[in-house]
């Protein structure tokens, strides 16, 4: 193995930059390789992200209305506008909805108007006193208070903390009649009132509710239209970066081959004798490893067979990377096989009589055969490899 681990000895300090005559070829393709090495861990993130993005998505039910025709008729394989447009579009949305809303509180106002200006509307103006009326027990019977005064003013409320919806209004205005009809008996004249006021604002009440509906109906399939856009949106997006992922890999895969070519045409041709050397090589393995080196042949060559029942292993037959790439592997290996055998004593040979290690017999079962493989097939070329 000596004169083997010489020849490898020698590539590798060319490869290091050892060779001063090669020394900035050497930098150049260390240069090129750290670029992929970047590029890759970038590829990496978008993957990552692209991944996240799918999986996410298929835990995630978009919230569509079952009745929106919209949304049911869309045609999900029209253009998708980007993320970005999506989101101007649900802000522009939201501001006319929003002045939609405001148009329907206007006219809430006007029925709010009619009932307060009632005669009976009096004792409803302003929060109760219940100080001053003596009514200690009010707070343990009325959750929440209510008044016509505190509705005007939240109404007309500028720093976020008015009303956003008419619904609000009117839950507000029933809860002010209905404190009144629950703390009072009903034959006071306070229930009275707003028993009588009740009913008068929920008959106006209907007169508005449909316009309501419609505009809460329009505000459902805007959302659920507008959810299912910036999905599609995002899924465009998705799909165009796992698109350029590809492309780059295919780039690199392109880099990483010429990068290749050009360090085995510097590299020398692998002689006769060092095929012999690493035909015997190959020999002293151990199964697991002699299976990892079948499978570098098989990279480089997609038809090779690496796990079938019966391997042939031509040496000649190899680019001089796949050589080159077994040289090195195997060398790597049998220096760990070699440090493993002296911390055990000098004994690393797996017993084949244990029966309590089937899998080691197997391993040991598969390699002789492989073994004999590459032997026979070097004898047919009258090539003497010993084995061990």
């Amino acid at each position: 193995m000596e004169p083997m681990d010489a020849s490898i000895s020698d590539t590798r300090n060319m490869e290091t930059g050892k060779n001063q005559g090669n020394a900035a070829q050497v930098e150049s393709f260390k240069s090129r390789v750290d670029d992929m090495f970047t590029k890759v861990d970038k590829l990496e993130q978008k993957v990552n992200e692209v991944e996240q993005f799918y999986l996410t998505a298929s835990k995630k039910q978009l919230n569509v209305s079952k009745g929106s025709s919209i949304v049911k008729d869309k045609d999900k394989e029209r253009h998708v506008a980007s993320v970005k447009k999506q989101q101007q579009d649900a802000s522009r949305r939201e501001a006319a909805a929003a002045k939609r809303m405001q148009e329907l509180m206007r006219q809430f106002g006007t029925i709010l108007r009619q009932i307060t200006q009632h005669k009976w509307a009096w004792p409803f103006m302003q929060p109760v006193d219940v100080e001053g009326l003596g009514l200690h027990d009010y707070y343990e019977v009325i959750e929440k208070p209510m008044d016509f005064s505190t509705i005007k003013n939240k109404m007309e409320a500028k720093d976020g903390a008015g009303y956003k919806n008419v619904r609000e209004i009117c839950a507000d205005v029933r809860l002010v009649f209905k404190n009144a009809m629950k703390y009072n008996d009903e034959r006071r004249d306070v229930h009275v009132m707003a028993k009588t006021l009740l009913g008068k604002f929920e008959e106006k009440w209907l007169q508005l509710l449909p316009k309501v509906a419609e505009e809460d109906k329009r505000q459902e399939e805007e959302e659920a239209e507008a959810q299912l856009d910036m999905h599609l949106a995002q899924e465009a997006a998705h799909a165009k970066m796992a698109r350029d992922i590809s492309n780059e890999l295919y780039e690199i895969d392109m880099h990483l081959d010429e990068v290749r070519e050009m360090i085995v045409q510097k590299c020398r041709k692998t002689s006769t004798e060092e095929k012999r050397k690493l035909g015997v090589a190959l020999t002293r393995l151990s199964a697991e490893d002699l299976s990892k080196a079948l499978e570098i042949v098989a990279q480089c060559n997609p038809s090779f067979q690496a796990t079938a029942e019966e391997v042939h292993l031509d040496i000649d037959a190899q680019s001089e990377s796949t050589l080159w790439r077994l040289k090195f592997f195997v060398k790597d290996a049998l220096e760990i096989q070699g440090k493993s055998s002296a911390s055990m004593g000098g004994n690393n040979t797996a017993t084949t009589t244990n029966n309590n290690h089937p899998t080691t017999t197997n391993n040991n079962k598969r390699k002789k055969e492989i073994c004999d493989a590459i032997a026979k097939t070097a004898k047919k070329k009258n090539k003497k490899l010993p084995l061990d």
